[in-house]
């Protein structure tokens, strides 16, 4: 198992607002690290950084070994990095088929069969093909977006609250869907939800104001009582 992603004391600013102060993490090949905290804490700050979508000010992040913390967004995606914003973002007026066409960066064979997977992952995209992103429901908009980051050859996501707002039924078949992903590419998982982080984590990441202050493997967490109620208030 190799280092995919190290993020090296970021700091980050929006504004005159110092949001990140000190976060540092890595993400294993092969792996779904969780980043958890309080609402406010910075993880969502995080995935934007890693992105370019709000630069680090200091700090450094490598990725498959180069140095990407002050490259443009669209050099980060380009080398293989797919984001999945809360908000979802899907295109209300394109088709479900729409959507995937224009979020290829190549539409070629392997993208198509990436596509083919995908809608193996996610059925009800396959029953709603022909249906505009604005007509699907909440549960199905979080699967088109997780869908778009996928139909390219991504060696790593970023899924920002996949979870937020669906119902129990939903999360187990979206919990289902990042476990299959997760035998093709890491991800970087940011969620509210314990009980989903737990189930398909194999580490976290733990931010409070800003700053990493625990990381480990994802078993040591679920045993760790005092951890869970002083950083995430879970009794």
């Amino acid at each position: 198992m190799s280092r995919l992603l190290t993020l090296e004391n970021v700091h980050t600013h929006i504004g005159q607002y110092h949001i990140l102060q000190g976060v540092s993490l890595t993400a294993e090949e092969g792996e779904v690290t969780v980043l958890l905290g309080r609402n406010g804490a910075g993880k969502t700050t995080t995935l934007r950084t890693i992105m370019g979508l709000n630069p680090a000010t200091s700090g450094t992040i490598h990725y498959g070994g180069q140095d990407i913390t002050k490259l443009p967004t669209f050099s980060i995606a380009n080398g293989g990095i797919g984001y999945v914003p809360e908000d979802q973002a899907v295109f209300t007026t394109l088709t479900v088929e729409e959507n995937l066409k224009v979020a290829m960066r190549k539409e070629d064979e392997a993208a198509m069969a990436r596509q083919d997977y995908v809608l193996t992952l996610f059925p009800d995209l396959k029953k709603f093909w022909k249906k505009e992103g604005g007509h699907l429901s909440g549960g199905q908009k979080q699967m088109l977006a997780m869908a778009r980051a996928f139909v390219n050859d991504n060696r790593l996501m970023l899924i920002d609250e996949p979870s937020k707002g669906l119902a129990p039924i939903v999360i187990e078949s979206v919990m289902e869907a990042i476990r299959e992903m997760k035998k093709q590419t890491t991800i970087i998982l940011v969620e509210q939800n314990f009980s989903m982080a737990a189930g398909v984590g194999d580490t976290y990441t733990l931010i409070d104001d800003g700053e990493t202050v625990q990381s480990g493997r994802m078993e040591d967490l679920v045993r760790d009582e005092e951890l869970k109620r002083t950083y995430l208030g879970i009794a």
